[in-house]
């Protein structure tokens, strides 16, 4: 069974709402990992957006075709060598990176397809998962990471302390971090490491 890079998401619904107000309208977006292509269709029709999905899933594919978005299969830790640089104003990394085996590389291929980037990505430093794992026990499971140890797409565990020392690695500008706590976007936002569920990241490479 090939592997899903869009997993069901409880939130879903709540990033693509913050994920639609960073695109600019009319822009050319591709999403990696798109699933049945639910964003990408409400950026075309919504925000006049010309969209690209990459999947690795067939019947996330077939979703997508079905909304008339246009996908391709593709396997993101192989890379997209068929896009050339810089296709794209903005592209959708969207509760994947903890799913990709080579997640350094394809954040560096994000940034080479697509003048931006929009990473959503799960913090494992929640304090609910602090608990959990301190005091129960247990492998964590919240709304935003809603799988048994035995099932979750999930093999990267990061905290957004992590993801900001990644990006200044490799030399990516942080051009906005937006945590999601208690199913809100706040903007500099105290302890965000502690309170957020997940944040938003707004990318670009330095020297673009």
């Amino acid at each position: 069974m090939p592997k899903r890079y869009c997993m069901p998401d409880p939130t879903a619904a709540l990033t693509d709402e913050i994920i639609l107000q960073h695109v600019d309208r009319g822009s050319r977006v591709v999403d990696l990992g798109c699933g049945d292509g639910r964003l990408l269709a409400r950026l075309r029709d919504e925000h006049g957006c010309d969209v690209q999905g990459v999947d690795l899933d067939a019947e996330h594919l077939l979703g997508a075709i079905e909304r008339g978005v246009p996908a391709v299969k593709a396997n993101l830790d192989a890379g997209l060598s068929e896009i050339p640089n810089q296709s794209f104003d903005f592209a959708v990394l969207s509760q994947t990176l903890q799913q990709v085996q080579r997640p350094q590389f394809v954040l560096e291929e994000m940034l080479r397809v697509a003048r931006r980037g929009l990473v959503v990505v799960p913090n494992f430093g929640y304090w609910q998962v602090r608990f959990q794992v301190l005091w129960q026990g247990r492998a964590p499971i919240t709304e935003s990471l809603p799988y048994e140890w035995y099932n979750s797409p999930n093999i990267h565990f990061m905290t957004l302390r992590d993801f900001r020392g990644l990006c200044e690695q490799q030399n990516f500008r942080i051009i906005r971090e937006l945590p999601i706590i208690k199913r809100r976007a706040v903007p500099d936002a105290w302890a965000a490491n502690l309170r957020a569920e997940s944040a938003l990241y707004v990318l670009e490479r330095l020297g673009v």
